[in-house]
């Protein structure tokens, strides 16, 4: 049964704002340099008038994964994310995130969603983690889960530090 993730980050800057930065190969390819561990890289980038489009990979040190993660991958993780921020005519950005890593049986998708709020803005993402694997798939799910969210929360950080060193 998939795991739910329901991330919500709060931040001063407005979604006007902060989907700028998010949609910039240049953030994404510091963000990747940052904390995208080996082999990270930019994939794909593409921005039109409906939106941007953008691949990661993103890599991690088998060594960090929790053991019952660590029999299911053969060697290092690598995470293959596709991502999707269009503008929401209601206001602010919607889009779409797909996950993928290859050669193990986890995948992961849901929307997200960039709207203002209270002088600032709301970063949310609603998603669901499937593992699958009998009997432990449950629990690998719950780990991967909380692992997303750290993630999330990192990027988010990486992401209001960025546009605070450009303001200044």
């Amino acid at each position: 049964m998939p795991r739910p993730i329901d991330y919500r980050c709060t931040s001063p800057y407005a979604a006007e704002r902060m989907h700028a930065a998010m949609a910039d190969p240049e953030y994404l390819r510091a963000r990747l340099a940052r904390m995208g561990g080996k082999g990270a890289e930019l994939l794909e980038h593409s921005a039109t008038g409906d939106g941007v489009r953008y691949r990661l990979r993103q890599g991690l040190d088998k060594d960090l994964l929790p053991s019952i993660v660590q029999s299911l991958v053969p060697g290092d993780l690598v995470i293959e994310r596709a991502e999707t921020l269009r503008p929401d005519p209601a206001g602010g950005y919607r889009g779409d995130v797909d996950v993928r890593v290859p050669g193990a049986p986890v995948t992961a998708g849901g929307r997200l969603r960039l709207t203002d709020v209270g002088g600032g803005s709301e970063f949310a993402v609603r998603a669901e983690v499937t593992v699958e694997v009998p009997f432990l798939g449950g629990k690998i799910e719950s780990i991967v889960a909380e692992q997303v969210q750290k993630l999330l929360a990192s990027e988010t950080g990486f992401t209001k530090e960025w546009i605070a060193r450009r303001s200044g």
